[in-house]
């Protein structure tokens, strides 16, 4: 089992933009790990249309405590209106993987 563990999923405007948000969650302690993946294809409603966009996805590992003070760096950090921020929680993974994350993200401070 993996109790208190989270995937956030971010998408953002360019690899330049995800790479900026990713390193700052790592470096804040608030994400253990941000994996980059460029040129994703986005298909989408906003504000009446559909839109057809390049995009570029971020996704984070990080503990479930800390995924409101992601959702808002992310927020502070992100082009859009509004960000996709969305997470899963983790039902299963290495335990080894898991200390990793426990050990390399912000203790409630």
């Amino acid at each position: 089992m993996a109790e208190g563990f989270v995937i956030v999923f971010v998408t953002a405007a360019s690899e330049q933009e995800a790479a900026s948000i990713g390193r700052t969650l790592v470096e804040e302690g608030l994400a253990a790990c941000a994996n980059i993946i460029p040129q994703i294809r986005s298909i989408y409603q906003w504000k009446g249309e559909v839109r057809d966009e390049r995009e570029t996805l971020i996704i984070i590992k990080s503990r479930e405590d800390l995924f409101e003070r992601i959702r808002s760096r992310v927020k502070e950090l992100h082009s859009y209106e509004v960000p996709e921020i969305t997470a899963i929680k983790l039902d299963r993974g290495d335990s080894a993987y898991l200390q990793w994350i426990e050990s390399v993200t912000t203790k409630g401070d």
